[in-house]
Order: C-alpha cells, then sequence, then structure tokens
C-alpha cells in the first residue's frame, strides 16, 4: 500500500493526532536533561501531568490498588517488586500511571510493583541505578528485568562513538561536549597548553573550529549503516548477560528472585501490523530521530532468534529466570489487536498483556 508521503512538520502532528498521550511523553522529555553522576542522566523530579508523574527522584510512580506507588514513596511495612528497564519499563505510550507495566503487574499480582524505569537506558545504567538506590528497599520480592532492546539499539551507534564501557544513550553528545572542555583547558591564559595549541594552529584550523563550533550537535544525523550487525548482536548479548551477572551478586542473600524478560519489539512479536499501527509507524518513520535510525539492521528474526538465544543460553547457565515476550505473545489471545504505539512501546492494552503475560507464565 503506497502512503503520503509526510512533512516532518506533518509527521509530527500525525504521530500526535494518533497517539496523542507521546506529545506528552515528548515534552517530559524535551524539557532537557537532568544530568546526573554514575547512571548520567534521569528523569525530571516532580514531574506532573495527566499522563506521567515522577517522585522527588525522578521514578515514575505506579499504581498498587489505588494508591501511587514509588522509590521515593513506598509502601510502609511491605516487601516490594522491582520492574527495571528502559523506556518500555517507564511505560512510554501508556496514558496514566496506572498503564504501565509495574501498575498491571500491581493488579495481576495483588503486589505493588516499583517502576524502576530509565528512559534511554542500557543494561549498564539499569544496573547502577538500582546501585544508587539499593539502601532503599527492604525486603524484595522479585526483580524482573523487562529489557534489552535499547542496549542492543544503541550498540548499533558508529564505532567512533564507542567507549571502554560500551555504547549509550548520549553518546554523541557527550563526546561532543567533553572536547569542548578539553578545548576550554587549552584556552586557559598563563598556561603552558594553551601557548602550545594556539602555536600548533593555522588561520584555516581555527577558522575550522569556528564553523565546528556554530554547528547544532541536537541536529547530527547518526544510523547503524557502518554497524557490523553480527558483532553487535554479540556485544548486546553480552552486555546483558553481564550485567544480570551483576544482578546476581547485587541480589545475593536478598531472597529476591531474579527475573530476565527480553521486551518485545513488534517485528520480533508478528510478521504484520495493524491498520492502525500502519498509520502511526508511517509517520513516525516520517520523522525519525536517531534512536528509530538505528533499528534499520535489527528489524528481523534473523536478529531476533540469535539474540534471544544467547541470552537464554547464559541465563540457563546462571540459574536465572529468562522468558521472551515475543514468544509469549505469540500465543496471546490478543496478537492480532492494537498493541504498538511504535516498534518498541505498548498502549494500555499492550502493556496490560505483557503484565498477565509474565504474571501468568514467568512468575
Amino acid at each position: 500500500m503506497s502512503r503520503k508521503p509526510l512533512t516532518h512538520e506533518d509527521a509530527v502532528l500525525e504521530v500526535y493526532r494518533l497517539t496523542p498521550q507521546i506529545r506528552e511523553y515528548d515534552e517530559f522529555m524535551y524539557l532537557g536533561v537532568r544530568w546526573l553522576p554514575y547512571t548520567m542522566f534521569f528523569h525530571h523530579k516532580n514531574y506532573r501531568s495527566a499522563v506521567i508523574n515522577t517522585d522527588a527522584l525522578g521514578f515514575r510512580y505506579s499504581d498498587c490498588r489505588g494508591t501511587p506507588v514509588s522509590v521515593a514513596d513506598m509502601p510502609e511495612g511491605k516487601a516490594i517488586n522491582l520492574l527495571v528497564g528502559g523506556s518500555t519499563t517507564l511505560g512510554t505510550g501508556a496514558t496514566t500511571d496506572a498503564g504501565t507495566v509495574a501498575s498491571r503487574l500491581a493488579a495481576h499480582t495483588g503486589e505493588p510493583w516499583l517502576n524502576l524505569g530509565g528512559r534511554g537506558y542500557n543494561a549498564v545504567q539499569e544496573v547502577l541505578l538500582y546501585l544508587m538506590h539499593q539502601h532503599r528497599f527492604g525486603r524484595i520480592n522479585n526483580v524482573v528485568v523487562f529489557s534489552g532492546i535499547n542496549t542492543l539499539t544503541l550498540e548499533g551507534l558508529p564505532d567512533n562513538l564507542a567507549s571502554d564501557h560500551g555504547r549509550y544513550y548520549y553518546s554523541f553528545e557527550y563526546q561532543h561536549y567533553m572536547e569542548k572542555y578539553n578545548e576550554d583547558l587549552k584556552r586557559r591564559s598563563r598556561t603552558y597548553a594553551s601557548e602550545l595549541d594556539n602555536r600548533s594552529k593555522g588561520f584555516f584550523s581555527r577558522y575550522l573550529d569556528k564553523l565546528r563550533a556554530e554547528e547544532n550537535p541536537a541536529d547530527v544525523v547518526i544510523t547503524d549503516e557502518e554497524t557490523d550487525t553480527g558483532e553487535r548482536v554479540r556485544r548486546a548479548a553480552w552486555t546483558i548477560t553481564n550485567a544480570l551477572r551483576q544482578w546476581q551478586q547485587l541480589l545475593a542473600g536478598t531472597g529476591a528472585r531474579l527475573t530476565f524478560v527480553l521486551q518485545p519489539m513488534s517485528y520480533w512479536t508478528r510478521g504484520h501490523l495493524t491498520p492502525e499501527e500502519a498509520d502511526v509507524f508511517h509517520a513516525i518513520d516520517s520523522c525519525p530521530n536517531n534512536f528509530w535510525r538505528l533499528f534499520s539492521k535489527i528489524l528481523g528474526e534473523e536478529i531476533h532468534r540469535p539474540f534471544s538465544d544467547a541470552i537464554a543460553s547464559s541465563c540457563e547457565a546462571r540459574s536465572i529466570r529468562f522468558a521472551d515476550m515475543n514468544d509469549l505473545m505469540k500465543d496471546s489471545p490478543i496478537l492480532n489487536e492494537y498493541l504498538f504505539v511504535d516498534r518498541v512501546h505498548f498502549n494500555d492494552k499492550g502493556y496490560d498483556e505483557a503484565a498477565r503475560l509474565i504474571a501468568a507464565r514467568v512468575l
């Protein structure tokens, strides 16, 4: 089916028309970044809206029998459960805090589930986020890591954006602005470095530096076109399984049960889109950001199965419970209904079904 081409502006308006709640998530994200040590960034604190709300630490609230609960506002005297992950765990696409997987798990299990989702986080940052707040938790029944796609997606960043510790959201921005700091150091007066830098640069070199300084790094286009996909899958699977080993070590002696659930991707879950999904995907593809551009080489089943199997094999060797939501969804009675608002995020119906499957088939 041929579709009418959309300008960037028209595409954004179409996304908001088809999924109006996404406007709120975009406004939440584009307030700017709250930079933090160790995890690098996190959500804004005490954010209030009809769609998404965060506590005094930046964690999204989840609902437990009509009561908002979060890391900063835990239920007193009760064991809690943690749902860990990226923006799918956060619940991007849900119309309210009560529509996320953590909230729906509370409804299906009758126990409080805290939302430890970090938008844009990879497997390493998920562990670090828990480590930074470990002292806040008492008795934990379950830790479910509902994750995987962010790590695989971000490992598609070009090699020049790789670090000693993998690839991550804001890889380009971090390098860009930290290099500016290095340049600032060299320009300090009465230092040997400043004199050396000025003498080694001719007029043309200084002119190019000026031009580069005027570019807006937010407009730089980044894709996965030159990334070795096979190596990317292996790197991502190793990063996730190494993080799970760290989770085991952190949870040792707590009595908490650790589970990894590979989050779903629309093209891995089923081979077709519903008419509603096709409409919104067309609009999204007409105004892609760099994150969506990194999906171009990982949409097929030929990527899903090796990636999932590598994680499953490591989990089995370490006696960690494993489930693949893409496979669980294949047996869902609502599989062919409108569930996805983009490649990796559900609507309310999809999030509820994911929670039901975790409660019934995994826990």
